[in-house]
């Protein structure tokens, strides 16, 4: 398991899908390698999809810029805190 604690940087989710998220994202970690950027979102999407139906998309990584457009879903950005 790694060090810290992840934040919720910027959100339109309702407050149970924004646990969720963070839930999802901590069992990806426990899971995959860190570096493993790919199987961790795939996680991610999986919980999200079969949760909330598809559609969902999910990013991870570092040094990477977002721009998104959405029609009745939510946005989420988690940043770890160091």
């Amino acid at each position: 398991m790694l060090e810290g604690k992840a934040m919720i940087k910027e959100t339109d989710m309702p407050e149970k899908m924004q646990t969720q998220a963070m839930d999802s994202a901590s069992q990806a970690l426990d899971l995959y390698d860190v570096s493993d950027c790919i199987s961790i979102a795939a996680h991610i999407k999986k919980e999200f999809d079969k949760e909330y139906g598809g559609g969902w998309q999910c990013v991870v990584g570092s040094n990477f810029g977002q721009a998104a457009a959405y029609r009745l879903m939510a946005v989420g950005k988690l940043q770890r805190q160091k």
